[in-house]
């Protein structure tokens, strides 16, 4: 089923702002800076850039003037990506008339139009890049 819950909307909240200030030789980025920005607490501001970095979507320094900054371009890292790493795949959607429905003989009154729920939202995800925060485009472009 299609997921974005309140831990990727955080991480990309996060991380959107790294990619508004992008430029090629940009300057780290406190964790505290992206928490007070985006109104996300500062540990895990620092938490949730630091997994990204651990996948290869941030780049993070320690120090005096440390931080993060984005380790590939904007248009380079799509939602699907920060997406996947804060939220649990779901091998099945949930059927509104109770587990085991759909499946076990004739799928519900919904069925399909849950299945192109989650097509849709996967391909946003996968079709939009961060490159919408640091240029001002349209999700998809």
């Amino acid at each position: 089923m299609f997921r974005y819950g309140k831990l990727a909307r955080q991480a990309v909240s996060a991380i959107s702002y790294l990619a508004e200030k992008y430029t090629p030789d940009a300057a780290a980025v406190s964790s505290a800076e992206v928490g007070r920005a985006r109104i996300i607490p500062t540990a895990l501001a620092a938490k949730l850039l630091s997994q990204m970095a651990g996948a290869g979507l941030t780049l993070g320094t320690t120090g005096p003037g440390g931080g993060y900054r984005l380790a590939r371009p904007p248009e380079e890292i799509h939602l699907s990506e920060i997406v996947a790493l804060f939220e649990r795949a779901m091998h099945e959607f949930p059927c509104p008339f109770g587990e085991g429905w759909c499946g076990s003989g004739a799928p519900c009154p919904l069925h399909e139009d849950f299945l192109k729920l989650e097509e849709n939202g996967r391909k946003f995800l996968e079709q939009t890049t961060l490159a919408v925060f640091a240029a001002g485009k349209s999700a998809t472009e």
